[in-house]
């Protein structure tokens, strides 16, 4: 094996089977020369992995239990990556005891100490130069996620308390399929035993959940994805735009970027923007600091209502 990462990966997971290895064995299965293993335990001893080592006649390798955690097998991007996606994620949320976003700052704190000694240094110089922006989002539990992780993968079926959008608690029994991650929220799609049909359900809003010892049969999904259904169910009471904007792609990306459209490039020139509102004042407001010119392809709808509200400014001049 010559990529010496690979070897080393392959080496550690075979250690991690608990089993005890004579070097010859080892040797064997990585394909490797005697000397060649000696150094690749040497390595993992330098990343923090406790190999223990019996010589003699009987001689072996085992990697022995610990009680902390080694340090991680990241590589440099790896590392970066890993740090700014905690960031990132311990910015969301009200960083509420037991929550997604409170274990995520937790651990932004705490990674260092899993890295190599050579990363250690760029992991600090970037936590020492970032900030990072508080977005507001209703903080999950990681229990729960990790509960309703368990029934989807068992095939459990489920019940909770549900808190609704006007406030109103009902008690639910379903069969859960898939979790959903979208414009900062966790959702969860389920078939609802008592209303006989999928549901989508905030995971925020769950409270008192129980997995039971009852089963299920897995079902077809409603849409060609879990996402899909939602994005359907979200945008069910909302009108469908298209517009035409006089601008780069990138400038539109920009004006849009708080928003789920689709985008497109015509030409150099030219975008088409394709997306659902359920009020035509906000995507006024977008345009507005775009900039540029922009024709509405549909609905008619919108072009009066544009229309009546240019005419509007204009009496005010």
């Amino acid at each position: 094996m010559a990529d010496v990462t690979q070897r080393i990966l392959a080496l550690l997971a075979t250690l991690q089977t608990g089993r005890s290895f004579s070097s010859d064995e080892l040797a064997a299965r990585l394909d490797v020369s005697p000397r060649t293993l000696r150094r690749d335990i040497d390595r993992l001893r330098g990343y923090g992995y406790p190999v223990r080592a019996r010589p003699g006649p009987g001689g072996h390798y085992r990697l022995a239990a610990g009680t902390a955690m080694p340090p991680l097998a990241l590589d440099d991007d790896e590392a970066i990556a890993t740090l700014l996606g905690l960031a990132t994620l311990a910015a969301t949320g009200s960083a509420a005891e037991g929550s997604l976003d409170e274990a995520a700052t937790r651990a932004y704190g705490k990674v260092d100490q899993l890295l190599p000694k050579r990363l250690r240094h760029r992991a600090a110089h970037l936590r020492a130069s970032l900030e990072t922006g508080t977005t507001p989002a209703p903080s999950t539990s990681t229990e729960v996620l990790t509960a309703l992780a368990e029934a989807v993968q068992h095939r459990r079926v489920i019940t909770f308390d549900y808190t609704g959008r006007d406030g109103t608690v009902t008690s639910r029994r379903v069969e859960p399929h898939r979790h959903v991650h979208h414009n900062l929220r966790w959702y969860l799609l389920a078939w609802d035993t008592g209303k006989d049909d999928w549901r989508v359900f905030r995971i925020d809003r769950i409270a008192r959940l129980h997995t039971t010892t009852t089963t299920y049969a897995p079902r077809p999904l409603p849409a060609g994805t879990a996402l899909d259904y939602l994005r359907q169910g979200l945008n069910k009471d909302r009108v469908r735009v298209v517009l035409t904007v006089d601008a780069p792609l990138s400038a539109v990306v920009d004006a849009f970027k708080y928003q789920e459209a689709e985008i497109v490039a015509l030409d150099g020139r030219r975008t088409e923007v394709v997306l659902r509102t359920d009020t035509w004042q906000w995507l006024l407001l977008a345009l507005a600091f775009l900039d540029a010119d922009f024709t509405v392809r549909e609905p008619p709808g919108l072009r009066d209502a544009l229309r009546a509200f240019g005419a509007r400014l204009l009496r005010c001049l």
